[in-house]
Order: C-alpha cells, then sequence, then structure tokens
C-alpha cells in the first residue's frame, strides 16, 4: 500500500474509534512504562499544533466573513449571546443546589503565591486591554477577544474599500488553513495517546481517591449540566429532542477538549464540528472563539463549588439570597476567566471575598484546585467547548426555524 492510500483510508475511517484506540494504548503504557516520557510527546504536539493554527484561522475566517458577510444573521449572534450566558448562569445555580444537597469541605494547609484579581473591575479592564492590544499579539497570544475585535474592524474596512479579487483571496487564504486543521485534527489519536500517558504516568490513579468527594460533587455537576440543564435550554429553544444534538457535540467535541484541557485548542475542531452541522460559516466563525471567551458553564461550577466548600470548611453558612448574588459574581467572572491568567481557578478569592474570606485562606483553596486540576480542568473544558458548539447549532436552527427556512438538523451526522 502506497503512502496516498494509506492517508486515504485514514482519513475515510471513523475518527472516533481512532481516538478511543489511542486513549486506551496510552493508558495501558502510562500504567506499564510511565517512565518513558517521549510516549508523552505527541499530545504535547498536537496541542501545541492546534494552538498554534487557532488563531490564525479565527482571524483569517471572520476577517473573511466580515468582509462577505451576508445580512440576515444579526439575530443569531444576539441568540447565541443570550444562550452562552443564561446557561453558564443556570450551571452556577445547579452548583449551589449541588453545593447544597452534599455539602464537602477541603484540607486548607498549602500556601499560594498566585496572583489573583482584585474583582470583577480588573477583570473588566483585563479584557478591554486584551481587545484594544497589539492584534499581532493578540495573534501571538491566543487572546480571542482582540483576534476578534480586530479581525472585525479589518472586516469592515475590506468590505467597504476593497475589491472582489481581495476577498476571493481572503476566501481562499481560510480554505487553506482550513485544510490545513482538518490535517491536524486528523493526527487526535496519536495526539490522545500521549496526553493520555502523560496524565496516567504522572498522576496515576491516587488523584481519584485523594480529595475524591469534591472531585465526584464537581463532576457531577459539571454532569448534570452537561445531560441535563444544557439539553433542556436546547430543547426549549428547538421544540424538539435536544439529546442527538447534545451527544454529538459532547463526542465530536468534548472527548478532544477533556485530553487537550484548552478551549483554544479546540477552536479548530468546534469549526470542523460546526461545518459538520451545517451551520453558516459567516455565523460560527465568529460564535465558536466568541464562546471560548464567553461561554464558561465548567469555570462557573469550579468557581461556586470551590468557593462554598471554603465556606462550609472554616464554618460559614451561606444563606440563599447571597448563594444567587454568588452565582451572579460566579457567572461575570467565568465570562472573564479566559483572560486571567491561571483560568477559573484564580477567580476563587474573588468569590471568597464575597463571604468576608481572606486571600490567604482562599488561596490554600486555588493549591488544592491545582493538585485536582487534572480531572477539574478536563471536565470543565470538556462542557465549556461542547457548550460552544451546541448552542452556535441551537441559535442558528433557531433562528432559521423562526424564518421558516429549512433546517438540516445534524448536519451530515444525520445521514
Amino acid at each position: 500500500m502506497d503512502l496516498l492510500s494509506f492517508v486515504k483510508k485514514w482519513t475515510e475511517s471513523s475518527l472516533i474509534l481512532k481516538i478511543i484506540i489511542g486513549l486506551i494504548i496510552g493508558a495501558v503504557l502510562g500504567i506499564l512504562v510511565p517512565q518513558y516520557s517521549i510516549i508523552g510527546l505527541p499530545g504535547d504536539l498536537f496541542v501545541s499544533a492546534l494552538k498554534a493554527i487557532a488563531p490564525i484561522l479565527v482571524f483569517v475566517l471572520v476577517t473573511s466573513a466580515i468582509s462577505k458577510a451576508k445580512s440576515g444573521i444579526a439575530q443569531r449572534f444576539k441568540t447565541v449571546i443570550v444562550l452562552y450566558l443564561f446557561s453558564t448562569f443556570l450551571a452556577a445555580m445547579v452548583a449551589i443546589i449541588g453545593s447544597y444537597m452534599f455539602p464537602v469541605t477541603m484540607h486548607l494547609s498549602a500556601a499560594s503565591t498566585a496572583t489573583t484579581p482584585g474583582g470583577l473591575g480588573e477583570i473588566v479592564s483585563n479584557l478591554l486591554l486584551n481587545i484594544f492590544q497589539n492584534p499581532i499579539k493578540s495573534l501571538a497570544e491566543g487572546e480571542y477577544l482582540g483576534i476578534l475585535f480586530w479581525s472585525v474592524v479589518l472586516g469592515i474596512a475590506i468590505k467597504n474599500v476593497g475589491r472582489d479579487s481581495t476577498k476571493d483571496v481572503l476566501d481562499d487564504l481560510a480554505e487553506a488553513i482550513t485544510r490545513v486543521v482538518r490535517a491536524v485534527i486528523q493526527c487526535a489519536p496519536f495526539g490522545i495517546m500521549g496526553l493520555v500517558f502523560k496524565s496516567v504516568s504522572e498522576s496515576g490513579i491516587g488523584i481519584f481517591t485523594q480529595y475524591g468527594q469534591l472531585i465526584l460533587l464537581l463532576v457531577g455537576c459539571i454532569g448534570f449540566v452537561a445531560f441535563v440543564t444544557d439539553p433542556l435550554i436546547a430543547g426549549f429553544a428547538l421544540k424538539r429532542n435536544p439529546y442527538p444534538l447534545v451527544l454529538t457535540c459532547l463526542r465530536e467535541s468534548g472527548i478532544t477538549a477533556f485530553f487537550s484541557r484548552s478551549s483554544a485548542a479546540n477552536v479548530p475542531v468546534n469549526m470542523e464540528l460546526c461545518s459538520k452541522l451545517g451551520l453558516d460559516k459567516d455565523f460560527y466563525s465568529i460564535s465558536i472563539p466568541l464562546g471560548s471567551t464567553i461561554n464558561m458553564e465548567g469555570a462557573a461550577v469550579t468557581i461556586t463549588v470551590m468557593t462554598l466548600a471554603v465556606c462550609n470548611t472554616i464554618g460559614i453558612h451561606v444563606a440563599f439570597p447571597l448563594a444567587v448574588i454568588l452565582c451572579i459574581i460566579s457567572t461575570l467572572g467565568a465570562c472573564g476567566s479566559s483572560g486571567v491568567a491561571g483560568g477559573s481557578l484564580l477567580l476563587i478569592p474573588m468569590a471568597c471575598s464575597l463571604f468576608g474570606i481572606s486571600p490567604d485562606i482562599s488561596m490554600q483553596a486555588v493549591a488544592v484546585g491545582f493538585i485536582i486540576g487534572v480531572i477539574q480542568d478536563s471536565c470543565e473544558t470538556a462542557l465549556n467547548s461542547a457548550g460552544d458548539a451546541l448552542f452556535s447549532a441551537t441559535a442558528e436552527y433557531y433562528d432559521r426555524s423562526k424564518k421558516g427556512e429549512p433546517v438540516n438538523f445534524l448536519g451530515e451526522f444525520a445521514k
């Protein structure tokens, strides 16, 4: 068999099946030969490749989409933003209820010297600075709000003054980068194998017993959001059984996000998924990177659960009205977590400050978060990323239905 025939057979075979095989091989090797760290290299390379191409992909796709934008999709953006924010708030509420039903504590002893934001004002300030920073810096550092802002500005400028030939060049460039992304995604089985090997060889199975109750509560809340509240939101909007769409997004997006533990790295995966779902490229090329910034259901769960665990540990009773305020703070903080170094964990002290808890105590919870991060961050990222695709699809299908346009529900997956 020549190389071209092999490549063709590889790309035509089931990607999910190949990922599952890679997952099993990586886990077995992590248990049997954890000392061979080189086995984890494909995982690092896979994530690095996705992180490298994702900002360029977003910048070119958005610029091209805006420069050739069709009218009539503005309502979809309003809908998807509402879905992102509402689902994040509901995720925080689920965490509140879960923490009331199954209160957990943690051992607070380790000190942490990480830097935490002072409050929501600082988060908003950081986000605005990221939006208006040098676009080259935004591309280099993967700051998607900045990338979105400058690509929209450039796209509008080209739309108004550019020639059709310029727009065609942008379109061709977007297609070329998309093909590069598809080639990288075909390497996912090797990447997943390396990532699983690295997790198993470094953490073993002990991470599942240490802080077990806290992990179970976090994973339980995230699972409830993924399989109950998100489907309810999508089902209410679409007036049909949402689970085929929900399970497709979890399978196609959540699995890779779980092991890459990077929303930025999963942006190309989600764009490929949206293409298969039959969504409008002009829409999802913006909604997906926007979702990776403001659709932070998993982060809202983490901030809320960890904050209430600290309260339980030091004996603070949280009344329900105050818990609702915590929900709002967690939602707003989670939406800004991508603009803060360290992500959702470093927003725990901000939420704890609502109850008068000193940073010396709350930062110890951050340290605990890093200990269980191999599980917490994986589940959190899987929920966030799958939600980006789910609500992008929901917003577009909803908009098409209202306009009486034909809806190819599930796109290629319906075949």
